[in-house]
């Protein structure tokens, strides 16, 4: 692979420091000299219709753009990771979550494997168990249904399904329960598997090589609740073959390693797999999202791939120009390299989508945190963006008092759907009416503001005037969809994974390692002797740890 060429080298990146310098924004002039802004700058991919037009944006800064990624090569870069080159360096692997979404029957040979044919091999395993569950067919040790499954989890293996979980519940079967188990803080376990019957819990521990720390953790303390109940419940003796029955028909796992799982007691015919070259953030749209197709069924769970492959092909077919994936990436450039913005809110009007914001963290920036390139040399920009959000209108009454009046540029996504899922009235009020009458409005206010004659004209006295002017032209972009259906959710999904990779196109990083997470879970490793009374281990930590420690140790009590 060739190096990456420097961004900050370029005749578009000059072109855009120069914009940049001389940019004097005034969205209520561009609207009000351009009447056909909003139709212009509109852009759809599949279902998804994205108004960029409040964004500080001109047609130079975006015929500029455009031009940087022309010249950085994005569209050889794009076409590399669907056709399966190794453009992970650093792992040397295949970037192939497009290929989790690949219709049958279509062919793509990586490193001398036909990789589609095996992915829908593999969902066909998960599609069947999956109905097995639903259809009361897989039934735990004392031969009732399943109700609740848990799904036992870390980062990519958790946030995904939690997530696409939650956005769809409205297409949860009656009757089933999904929960989900990731922190190793005891805590969140002895939560979650409180007032659940052991008889009808089933767990799915998500660990592709089976030895995550806190997955295995959690699984091993799941495993203790399940036994300890059923024995307390006269549902099994003490007799080892029962437990290990009772382990096999209440535990799968989707892992790769499947001799540690049939350690565990987890038969390896129950236990599903994925490839190297998905990484975990990517992975809900494989066996990771194991509980969702058990929740919201086969056919549902071929919708949410379909929607991802919808955007897949907007992505790698669309002209830059008129490429959604494409032009939000670089609108995140702009923002971030241009303009000094330090972080991006995600703010979606669906309570369903109240986890969306949080699998985004780590979709964005443990792809795109990081200060070297993909060659190895060091980054020439900044990278990455911190990712965070709330759904509205919780949110207004909380932090968008900064994204108004701060003095932070803070670039807004706002995300809604035509139709909700629950569609009720208070008398004669549309409810869903009046919540998208304050996405409508936030997107206004943040782009035009008040001024202070229009703030005196309310009569305001003068010495509050201050206090009560909104000087506008804060960036948003308004996404919408028909309403908020699996296929939609995949297209939302996959159209974040894209954009994600374009800026890493651009600042020439690898998006797909994530060396970052090592250090501390190595660290952690190391020092837990010295947290369980290891006076030697104690005495090698540096003084604040070891301080912090010796406080732990004295106030825990027995």
């Amino acid at each position: 692979m060739s190096a990456p060429v420097d961004p900050t080298r370029t005749e578009a990146w000059r072109t855009l420091s120069g914009l940049a310098e001389s940019l004097r924004p005034d969205l209520r002039a561009w609207f009000a000299d351009d009447p056909g802004r909003a139709e212009r700058l509109t852009f759809e991919a599949a279902e998804l219709r994205a108004d960029l037009s409040k964004n500080l944006i001109t047609d130079e800064v975006l015929a500029a753009l455009l031009a940087l990624a022309g010249e950085v090569g994005l569209t050889d870069r794009i076409a590399a990771m669907f056709a399966g080159e190794h453009i992970n360096v650093t792992e040397d692997r295949a970037v192939l979550h497009t290929a989790l979404r690949a219709p049958a029957g279509e062919r793509l040979e990586v490193d001398g494997h036909e990789v589609v044919e095996g992915v829908h091999a593999e969902l066909a395993k998960v599609y069947a168990f999956a109905e097995r569950v639903r259809s009361g067919a897989w039934t735990g040790v004392t031969g009732k249904p399943i109700s609740t499954v848990i799904n036992i989890g870390i980062g990519g293996s958790d946030l995904g399904p939690v997530m696409a979980y939650e956005a769809l519940k409205p297409y949860v079967q009656e009757g089933l329960e999904a929960r989900f188990i990731s922190n190793i803080d005891p805590t969140d376990l002895a939560t979650k598997t409180a007032g659940l019957d052991p008889e009808t819990t089933l767990f799915i521990v998500s660990s592709k090589t089976f030895g995550t720390l806190e997955t295995l953790t959690n699984a091993r303390l799941a495993r203790a609740w399940l036994l300890d109940g059923l024995r307390s419940a006269g549902a099994i003796t003490d007799d080892d073959d029962q437990a290990k029955t009772a382990v096999a028909k209440h535990f799968v796992a989707v892992s790769t390693a499947l001799d540690k799982v049939a350690a565990f007691g987890i038969d390896p015919a129950n236990a599903f797999g994925f490839w190297d070259w998905v990484g975990g953030r990517y992975s809900v749209d494989s066996a990771i999202g194991t509980s969702l197709a058990v929740a919201i069924g086969p056919e549902r769970f071929a919708e949410f791939l379909a929607g991802f492959r919808a955007v897949d092909d907007h992505f790698r077919t669309a002209e830059p120009a008129r490429n959604l994936p494409v032009l939000l990436g670089l609108l995140n450039v702009w923002y971030g390299n241009f303009l000094g913005a330090a972080t991006h809110a995600v703010l979606p009007y669906s309570q369903y989508l109240h986890r969306f914001p949080a699998y985004l963290q780590q979709l964005t920036m443990e792809s795109n945190g990081k200060g070297v390139r993909y060659d190895g040399s060091p980054v020439t920009t900044e990278t990455g963006e911190v990712f965070w959000g709330e759904p509205g209108t919780n949110g207004q009454h909380a932090f968008y008092q900064l994204i108004h009046q701060g003095t932070r540029l803070i670039p807004t996504d706002f995300i809604a759907f035509a139709n909700p899922a629950h569609p009720l009235r208070d008398g004669d009020t549309d409810v869903h009416e009046l919540f998208l009458a304050n996405f409508f409005a936030q997107t206004a206010a943040l782009a035009f503001g008040k001024t202070a004659d229009e703030v005196r004209d309310e009569g305001t006295p003068e010495p509050i005037v201050p206090a009560r002017v909104f000087s506008g032209n804060r960036p948003s972009t308004s996404i919408m969809a028909p309403a908020l259906t699996p296929a939609v959710l995949g297209q939302l999904i996959a159209l974040y994974e894209h954009l994600t990779f374009v800026q890493g196109a651009i600042w020439g990083i690898d998006s797909f390692d994530q060396w970052g997470v090592e250090l501390g879970k190595q660290l952690a490793l190391q020092l837990a002797p010295a947290v369980s009374g290891d006076e030697a281990a104690l005495a090698q930590q540096d003084s604040s740890t070891r301080s912090l420690i010796t406080y732990y140790r004295t106030h825990r009590t027995p």
